[in-house]
C-alpha cells in the first residue's frame, strides 16, 4: 500500500507487528499514526487496529492492497455526499503471477469500507472479514491487490494459511468426504464461475492452487483429528 494514495483521509492509523523493515520509519514520515501489538491472529489485530482508530468511519487496508486511481477519484465523490450504506464493498482486482487479472474475471468483493459502529471482524483465524449488522453496497471501482509475486511465494501462503483452518473446527465435518470431492470443486468454481479461464495460464494456475488449498486444508484436518483420536487411544 501506498502511503500518497491517502489524501483524503483524517487520520492514517498503521498497526505494527514488530516489523524490522524500514516499515514504521516510511509511516511516520508520511505522518502516519504507528501503533504496536504482537500479532496473534488476523481477525485480532484488525480489529484492534479498528479500536485504535479515532473516527468512525474507516477505509481498512492489508499492506498489499492499493487504490486504483478510479477508486480515489470515487472516494472523492462519497466522502462529498451522506453516506447511503454502513459499510462499503469494494471490488478487489487480483495481480495473477505476472499479469492483472482480466476486467470480466469475477473479482472477490470484501468490504473495507465501514462504519465501525455497525462493522466488525468475525473471529475466523484466517481468511478473517468484516461483517456489517446494517446496509451494504459495493462501489465500483477497482482496489488493486498484488498478492504472491511468483508460485513460491503463493505454495508458502497456502501452506500457512491451510494449516491454520486444519485448526478451525467447522472444518472438520465430514472429513473424508471433502478431500475425495471439495478439491474438484474449488478448481471448477474458480475456473468457471469467477471465470479464471479468462486469465490464460495465470488463470488456470490460481485455479489448480484454490483446489490444492481446499486438499491440504481437509487433509491436515484429517491427521490433526487422528492424531487427537491415537492420543485418546493412548490415555
Amino acid at each position: 500500500m501506498s502511503l500518497n494514495e491517502l489524501p483524503l483521509t483524517d487520520e492514517i492509523l498503521v498497526l505494527d507487528s514488530g516489523s524490522t523493515d524500514s516499515s514504521v520509519a516510511i509511516a511516520t514520515s508520511h505522518e502516519a499514526r504507528v501503533e504496536t501489538r504482537a500479532f496473534s491472529n488476523y481477525s485480532e489485530q484488525k480489529q484492534r487496529a479498528i479500536e485504535l482508530a479515532e473516527h468512525e468511519w474507516i477505509l481498512l487496508l492489508d499492506a498489499d492492497e492499493w487504490l486504483s486511481q478510479e477508486l480515489q477519484e470515487r472516494l472523492q465523490q462519497w466522502r462529498q455526499q451522506s453516506p447511503s450504506a454502513d459499510a462499503y464493498r469494494l471490488q478487489r482486482r487480483e495481480w495473477l503471477l505476472w499479469q492483472w487479472q482480466h476486467k470480466w474475471s469475477k473479482p472477490v468483493t470484501p468490504i473495507r469500507l465501514f462504519d465501525r459502529r455497525t462493522t466488525r471482524m468475525n473471529s475466523v483465524p484466517v481468511h478473517a472479514a468484516l461483517q456489517c449488522s446494517g446496509r451494504v453496497e459495493t462501489l465500483a471501482a477497482a482496489l488493486l491487490h498484488t498478492g504472491e509475486a511468483d508460485i513460491h511465494s503463493k505454495v508458502e501462503k497456502i501452506n500457512a494459511y491451510s494449516s491454520g483452518q486444519a485448526q478451525w473446527r467447522s472444518s472438520r465435518r465430514f472429513l473424508r468426504l471433502r478431500i475425495l470431492v471439495y478439491p474438484g470443486f474449488a478448481f471448477w468454481r474458480e475456473y468457471l464461475l469467477r471465470r479464471q479461464f479468462l486469465n490464460g495460464w495465470a488463470g488456470f494456475i490460481a485455479a489448480r492452487s484454490a483446489a490444492f488449498y481446499a486438499f491440504l486444508k481437509y487433509t491436515k484436518a484429517y491427521e490433526l483429528t487422528r492424531k487427537e483420536q491415537n492420543d485418546q487411544s493412548l490415555e
